[in-house]
């Protein structure tokens, strides 16, 4: 993705903005992502492991991410453990999905008052 616009990629699929999400906090191992996605979404948004690997497999593909080559001391932390990180360019796909995501917000916000005036939504506000 080195020469690529960052909107090629957009929409991201939900598992990959909450990975990305994540990763801006520093370096993480897998377990430590599904943590950080739960505390992100206030328990809203769990993330098993196959949903996780399947997408990490994706976006180290695509440069968004990278094996990190620091690891922690082998006494604090498992070996066999591999930690991700945020790439400038996956920096980059997270900023245009998040000013995407304010583009759509404000037009929603600015459409909400319309519908509740809708008849058949009636009851739903």
């Amino acid at each position: 993705m080195t020469n690529s616009d960052p909107s090629d990629l957009l929409p991201l699929p939900v598992a990959q903005l909450h990975i990305l999400l994540a990763l801006t906090a520093g370096d993480k191992h897998g377990y430590a992502i599904m943590n950080e996605v739960e505390a992100l979404t206030e328990g809203k948004a769990t993330m098993g492991p196959g949903t996780l690997y399947g997408a990490v497999k994706r976006m180290l593909k695509a440069g968004l991410i990278e094996e990190a080559e620091e690891r922690p001391d082998a006494e604090l932390d498992d070996e066999r453990r591999r930690y991700y990180r945020l790439t400038g360019p996956g920096a980059r796909v997270l900023d245009s999905e998040i000013a995407r995501m304010e583009q759509l917000t404000r037009a929603a916000e600015a459409r909400r008052p319309v519908a509740w005036r809708r008849p058949d939504l009636e009851g739903l506000t």
